[in-house]
């Protein structure tokens, strides 16, 4: 049985089966997603979205959807689904499923009376090609199988609608055609393994709806062009592969590269496998260059996510080349920054005060887990340089001031991970001495003179060691208050007091500016204020402006976005905080909270965990879908409970 399998009860009840999603990538920033149903309920879904460098750096869904019929005795069974205005479902092609599961790859088992389908959905690795094989199980009598593609040739950013600027034309290749409706778009290329009839019957569907893309306050409706079908015979025991891509394939291959494409899938047959499948989605290389995605379906490569997600995602995993791959990358974009040359690199965000002291971070968990010899050999110089520039004041926008803490000015414009914005303004105006900045900033201080004495550097010791010093001095009364937990920045005489889950960072990191007690004191207020089962809340309860709820329009999400949600990339730093402070007396609490983060496998976007949940229960799970930082946070987790376990 599937770790990931649901059965014919679930799957046809829209109401528990429409808002399961699933998601599958290429590697190459291409991806394919749709609800398990298979019936699109965002603007971002799609069979195959795929990026179009000659228009924009947007994706674009080219193939939405693709209808499959099975008609048996004349009689025609379409086994597709689509939600029209008015809360209107057809074909409701779902009510003929009896189980799904996504063990390796996302299949759906059919039963259209005494007909058993079996239909595969893979996307081809480093390939802008989607992958569909459909595998008759069971049938009593001659079976036809009809095919009908939906397109789109949009950006995921809009919706396409009925107009006479469509081109209908096609043109015939190796059993399918290639078509394309706009130019400037690359030519769709539709084909099977088997030989079949293509019936040119041009048409719009009109009226499509998304709820999702309603609940979250924008336009919700498209019109879909079908240009006909593709129609064939196939017998019980047949397996017959239908592919869509960018480029022509030889169809004599396509049986053959669906069986490689379905063996070399991670199988997600239990929690841990599942997050390394869900892990590797994120991965793009694309022309000699690889990033890793902050998320799907719309973020791109966030330089403060990548650092911080990349440990999770790599080294956990005993991935350690896919690690030095992302950093050769990364480095290009840090030292383009630091030169103040213009980024050839596709990271976006590296300017922020904190990125440099995440990358840090990013590199220290290299030598934690590889070696510290190897860190230095591969990373060293980076290290130095990067301390250099940031202790010589070089930062547009970080200051080392003579007490030894670093100050950053975030009044006019949003600096944090907590970055949400109104009218051009923070919503949460984050300045001065930030709390987690600081604690970034003296672990950085504390690994790279512990490297240095390695190395026997003994100049750049004295000064990373005395910068240390009197960072720690500097700390405690800077941010420690008399309630026993640090305030969130403090800046001109100001302290601010909301109770925020960036000091936890101060009790996570492997150097912390504060003393024992202090660290518990610390810990026991993110416990009791800020832990949820799906996170650590962005703002206490007692706080004022607590905002737990994500939903509504774009300005009511902005203003919930950091004031009382949860997210559960902090608890993976809480987790391991928990771990520092109480050690082995904690194993059991945090094996507990995970067990959270394995139920929420099973909803929102199946075998993946999304951005962030509310912060009140249900708890229920919001924004982009599949989330990097969550996932590799809840990934260190996992195997840093194994290695307590098997001490």
């Amino acid at each position: 049985m599937s770790y990931l399998r649901f059965d014919k009860t679930l799957m046809t009840n829209l109401a528990e089966s429409l808002p399961k999603e699933v998601l599958r990538s290429n590697r190459s920033g291409a991806y394919s997603c749709t609800t398990i149903v298979d019936c699109n309920t965002r603007k971002y879904h799609g069979l195959l979205v795929v990026p179009v460098p000659e228009l924009d750096d947007e994706n674009h869904v080219l193939l939405s959807s693709l209808d499959a019929t099975v008609i048996q005795h004349g009689a025609e069974f379409n086994l597709g689904l689509h939600k029209y205005r008015g809360d209107n479902f057809s074909p409701r092609g779902h009510k003929y499923i009896r189980e799904f599961d996504s063990l390796q790859v996302p299949t759906t088992i059919y039963r259209v009376g005494g007909v058993v389908l079996k239909r595969e959905q893979m996307f081809q690795h480093f390939e802008n090609r989607i992958i569909i094989r459909y595998s008759l199980l069971d049938a009593h009598s001659q079976t036809t199988l009809r095919l009908q593609p939906f397109l789109a040739f949009r950006s995921v950013r809009e919706f396409t609608h009925e107009n006479d600027k469509v081109n209908r034309d096609y043109q015939l290749v190796q059993n399918g055609i290639k078509t394309c409706m706009y130019e400037g778009y690359p030519d769709l290329y539709m084909q099977c393994n088997k030989e079949n009839k293509f019936v040119f019957r041009p048409d719009w569907y009109r009226g499509l709806e998304y709820p999702k893309e309603q609940e979250r306050g924008y336009a919700s409706d498209e019109d879909l062009y079908v240009p006909g079908y593709f129609e064939f015979t196939i017998g019980k025991g047949e397996s017959v592969v239908f592919a869509a891509g960018l480029e022509e394939v030889d169809v004599n291959k396509l049986a053959e590269l669906a069986d490689y494409e379905l063996n070399v899938r991670t199988p997600r047959d239990n929690f841990y496998n599942t997050l390394v499948n869900s892990a590797h989605q994120f991965f793009v290389h694309r022309e000699n260059e690889d990033y890793v995605l902050a998320g799907y379906p719309w973020f791109k490569c966030r330089a403060r996510d990548m650092f911080i997600s990349l440990p999770g995602l790599t080294l956990t995993n005993n991935e350690v080349k896919k690690f030095e791959d992302v950093m050769v990358t990364a480095e290009k974009a840090i030292r383009e920054f630091m030169a103040g040359q213009p980024l050839s690199i596709g990271v976006t965000e590296i300017e922020h005060p904190d990125v440099l002291l995440w990358a840090i971070w990013c590199i220290q968990q290299y030598s934690n887990i590889v070696s510290m010899e190897k860190c230095e050999e591969k990373y060293g110089h980076l290290l130095w340089d990067i301390m250099e520039w940031l202790r010589n004041g070089n930062h547009p926008n970080l200051q080392v001031k003579e007490n030894g803490l670093i100050y950053s000015e975030g009044r006019d414009k949003a600096i944090t991970w907590m970055n949400s914005s109104a009218n051009g303004k923070p919503i949460v105006p984050r300045t001065g001495y930030i709390v987690e900045f600081n604690a970034l900033w003296y672990n950085a201080l504390r690994f790279c003179t512990e490297l240095c004495k390695h190395v026997k550097n003994e100049h750049f010791t004295e000064v990373l060691e005395s910068a240390a010093d009197q960072c720690e001095n500097s700390f405690a009364p800077m941010f420690y208050n008399e309630y026993g937990y640090l305030c969130d920045y403090c800046v001109d005489g100001y302290r601010n007091y909301d109770v925020r889950p960036n000091m936890v960072f101060a009790v996570a990191l492997d150097y912390s500016p504060l003393d024992k007690k202090q660290q518990k004191s610390v810990l026991d207020y993110c416990t009791k204020e800020l832990s949820t089962p799906k996170g650590l809340r962005s703002l206490s309860p007692k706080s004022r402006g607590y905002n737990p709820m994500y939903v509504g329009p774009q300005v009511q999400r902005d203003y919930a976005y950091h004031q009382g949600t949860a997210w559960p990339w902090l608890a993976g730093f809480y987790m391991e905080a928990c771990l520092n402070v109480y050690n082995v007396r904690r194993l059991s609490y945090v094996d507990r909270l995970l067990v959270g983060y394995e139920e929420e496998l099973f909803y929102h976007c199946i075998g993946t965990i999304p951005e962030l949940f509310d912060g009140n229960p249900p708890f229920h799970g919001r924004g982009a879908i599949s989330f990097a930082m969550n996932v590799s946070g809840i990934m260190r987790i996992v195997k840093l409970l194994d290695k307590y376990n098997d001490a």
